[in-house]
């Protein structure tokens, strides 16, 4: 796999040394809100370097680095089934780099890449619907909302929360 470079960013693949950091992002408490914790280092590890989330079909897993620091995590994860090709985005940030555009660009760079290399023609990216941070950073990207999605994921505190999907068109990257 390469390396995506942007004009601030760039995204290369996981390696196991990544893993101590992106552990750090994951418990930083504006991004631990968010993702829900490991069942087992085995589980997150298996995420992070490109097992089978959810069913798809492949997983291509990200570091974002900023002049060569680890600053997060992104992977672009494929249904590769003909009637419903899709590719989607999962994405954590370092808080300290929250609000800077950093997550846009690696957002952009990873869909540039799915549409462009893997020929797919949309993506979506399904947030948690109080996530209003991420939300304005996918729509600065060019997703636009689709829907909520009720009841969709189970938070840290055991109950189900509302999910935002939203999808993103090749001609709609921004």
């Amino acid at each position: 796999m390469t390396t995506l470079r942007g004009l601030r960013v760039a995204l290369r693949p996981v390696s196991e040394s990544d893993l101590p950091r992106l552990f750090e992002i994951l418990r930083q408490p504006a991004v631990a809100r968010f993702w829900t914790p490991p069942e087992n280092e085995r589980e997150r590890e298996g995420l992070l370097l490109g097992s089978d989330p959810d069913g798809a079909d492949a997983i291509s897993t990200f570091v974002i680095t900023l002049a060569d620091e680890v600053v997060g995590y992104i992977a672009g994860w494929e249904i590769l089934e003909p009637d419903y090709r899709h590719a989607g985005v999962d994405v954590f940030l370092d808080s300290a780099r929250h609000g800077r555009g950093y997550g846009v660009e690696a957002i952009q760079l990873v869909c540039r890449w799915l549409f462009e290399v893997r020929g797919h023609h949309r993506v979506i990216i399904d947030p948690a619907a109080d996530n209003h941070r991420a939300i304005r950073s996918y729509e600065r990207a060019g997703f636009k909302r689709v829907g909520v999605l009720r009841r969709y994921e189970r938070g840290a505190d055991g109950t189900f929360h509302d999910g935002l999907l939203l999808d993103l068109l090749a001609e709609d990257l921004a």
